[in-house]
C-alpha cells in the first residue's frame, strides 16, 4: 500500500541533464511513491461488487415472470456491463495482479465471458494505440472508417461515406450506440482473420469457445424470461447504452489533442511528450473515477500503462507538477467541455466537405 494520499504536494521530480529522458526523473518519483505496487485487494472488492450485481440483475429478470417492467433492468446491465469492460482493460494490462496468468484468466473471464470480446483482439488493437496514440498513420483507434480523425482522410470519401464526415459530429453518439454490438462482432472475426492465426490453436478454442458461451448464455436468459419480441427490444437498449457509455468514456481522452504524423514534430517526441499532448484528463470526483472507470485518468494511465487504477488520482498532482517545470501543457477539462472539444475537432474535419 503507498504512502502517498489524496493530499500529495505538487513536488517536480527533480529536473532532468541535458539531453537526458524527461520521463526518468517522474517514473523514478513514482516509484518511490510506491504508486506502481498492485491493489489486488481493492481490485478483488471492485471485482466482487461488480459480479454480485451482474448476478442480482440477472436474478431480477428470472423473477420479473415476464414483466415489462423487465426491460427497466436494461439499464443497469449496460452500466455494470461496462464496469466489466473496465476490469477487463485494466487486466489487460497488468494493473490487477503481479502475474501475467492471473491478469489473463481475469480479462478472458471479464472480456470474453461476461462482455463478449476477444481478449486478443483488444489487446492487440490497444497495445498498438498506447504505443502511438493519436498518430494518424499507426494508432488503429483513428484509422479512417466510419469516422475520420484528420482532413487528408476526409478528402478522399465518396458517396455515403463522404456524407458520413460531414455529418460525423453530429453522428458521433449516435454511433457509439453500436459499439456494444461492434466489440462482439470484431471479437469473431478476429479469430478467422489471418493475423488471428498467430494464436495457437489451444488459444482460439478457448477464446472462440468462451464468446459462444458469452452470446449463448446471454440468449438463453433473455429468451427465458421474457418473450421473443421482448428479449430483442431488451437485447437493442442494453446493448445501445453500453455503446453509448463505452463512447463516452473513450470519446473524451485524445480527439482533438495533437495527432503526431500530420507534422514531423511528434515523430521526435520522446514517451513523455508522446502521452501527454495527445491526451486529455476529466475533471471530477469519485463518481467520475467510477462512470469512466478510471479513464479521466488519460495522461496518467497513458504514462504508466500498469499502475492501478486507485493509484491514478495520487499520481495525478507529480505529473502535472512535472509538466510545470518542463513547460510540457497538461490538458484537463470537464466533461462536458471536453465532449465540446472532441466534437468540434469531428466538426472541424468534415467541414471542407460542407463547402463543396
Amino acid at each position: 500500500m503507498p504512502q502517498a494520499t489524496a493530499a500529495l504536494p505538487e513536488r517536480a521530480p527533480a529536473p532532468t541533464r541535458a539531453g537526458g529522458s524527461e520521463f526518468a526523473p517522474l517514473l523514478r518519483t513514482v516509484r518511490e511513491q510506491g504508486l506502481l505496487v498492485r491493489r489486488p485487494g481493492w481490485y478483488a472488492a471492485g471485482i466482487t461488487v461488480n459480479l454480485l450485481a451482474l448476478t442480482a440483475i440477472a436474478a431480477a429478470l428470472v423473477l420479473s415472470g415476464h414483466s415489462r417492467w423487465a426491460l427497466l433492468l436494461a439499464v443497469p446491465l449496460a452500466v455494470f456491463s461496462a464496469r466489466t469492460g473496465f476490469i477487463a482493460h485494466d487486466a489487460g494490462h497488468a494493473q490487477i495482479a503481479a502475474r501475467r496468468r492471473t491478469n489473463h484468466l481475469l480479462q478472458l473471464l471479464h472480456a470474453n465471458l461476461l462482455l463478449g470480446m476477444s481478449q486478443e483482439w483488444w489487446n492487440d488493437k490497444h497495445n498498438r494505440h498506447h504505443a502511438h496514440p493519436n498518430h494518424v498513420d499507426k494508432d488503429p483507434d483513428v484509422a479512417p472508417d466510419v469516422l475520420v480523425f484528420a482532413r487528408h482522410q476526409a478528402a478522399g470519401r465518396t458517396g455515403p461515406r463522404r456524407w458520413l464526415t460531414r455529418h460525423q459530429a453530429w453522428l458521433f453518439f449516435p454511433l457509439t450506440t453500436l459499439e456494444g454490438l461492434a466489440l462482439k462482432v470484431y471479437g469473431f472475426q478476429s479469430l478467422f482473420s489471418p493475423d488471428g492465426r498467430r494464436r495457437t490453436g489451444r488459444e482460439r478454442v478457448v477464446e472462440g469457445g468462451l464468446l459462444v458461451v458469452h452470446v449463448a448464455g446471454y440468449a438463453t436468459l433473455l429468451l427465458t424470461t421474457m418473450s421473443v419480441g421482448q428479449a430483442l427490444v431488451f437485447a437493442l437498449i442494453h446493448q445501445m447504452l453500453l455503446g453509448l457509455h463505452l463512447g463516452m468514456a473513450f470519446a473524451p481522452n485524445h480527439k482533438g489533442m495533437a495527432m503526431p504524423g500530420q507534422d514531423g514534430d511528434g515523430e521526435r517526441w520522446g514517451h513523455l511528450r508522446r502521452q501527454v499532448l495527445t491526451s486529455r484528463n476529466i475533471r471530477g470526483g469519485a463518481l467520475t473515477d467510477w462512470l469512466l472507470g478510471g479513464l479521466n485518468y488519460q495522461i496518467e494511465h497513458h504514462l504508466f500503462p500498469s499502475m492501478p487504477r486507485p493509484h491514478l488520482r495520487l499520481a495525478q498532482p507529480l505529473v502535472r507538477a512535472h509538466c510545470r517545470a518542463l513547460g510540457i501543457p497538461y490538458t484537463e477539462t470537464g466533461a462536458a467541455e471536453s465532449y465540446r472539444q472532441a466534437l468540434g475537432h469531428l466538426r472541424a474535419v468534415g467541414e471542407p466537405l460542407r463547402r463543396t
